[in-house]
């Protein structure tokens, strides 16, 4: 399994990881373009309203499911922090001098790096969906797209 190679801060507790992860059958459809290229650029959240815009590359295959996602103003993305380190019980953030469990944390090193943000959605243009409040690496694999919001039916008397 690979995992990033961070060092550890003072304070963070590891685990020794399974040699075999369960496979959960989980496809990237794309990447996301940011203008960070270490985790120490990041923001530590997104700003969906005043944060720089950021590309979502959709694989061309998956674009005919774009089809009614311009209608909505906000996004959830779900994406793969595939920098991480993946074995932290405990983490020492970097910028408040404490100790706390992974899960009370939204850091990227976790046991299963997914993440998620909520953005503005800019514009879309064929496979490409520009946004604002990302809070991610460039390059980062894309897994999902929701939209904040999705309007639900009653069912038919």
């Amino acid at each position: 399994m690979t995992m990033g190679r961070s060092a550890l801060r003072e304070g963070e507790v590891t685990i020794e990881l399974p040699t075999r992860p369960h496979d959960a059958g989980l496809w990237f459809i794309g990447h996301i373009r940011t203008p960070w290229t270490s985790r120490d650029e990041c923001p530590r959240q997104g700003d969906a309203a005043e944060g720089p815009l950021c590309r979502i590359e959709l694989d061309r295959e998956w674009v005919p499911a774009l089809d009614g996602v311009g209608q909505n103003e906000r996004l959830q993305i779900l994406y793969w922090m595939h920098d991480g380190r993946r074995d932290l019980l405990r983490q020492s953030p970097r910028s408040d001098g404490t100790t706390r469990g992974t899960f009370s944390l939204r850091s990227p090193m976790r046991p299963n790096p997914v993440a998620s943000s909520m953005v503005t959605l800019v514009s879309v243009e064929g496979n490409i969906l520009t946004v604002r409040g990302l809070d991610c690496i460039d390059g980062t694999p894309l897994i999902d797209i929701k939209p904040e919001f999705c309007p639900v039916k009653a069912p038919a008397p």
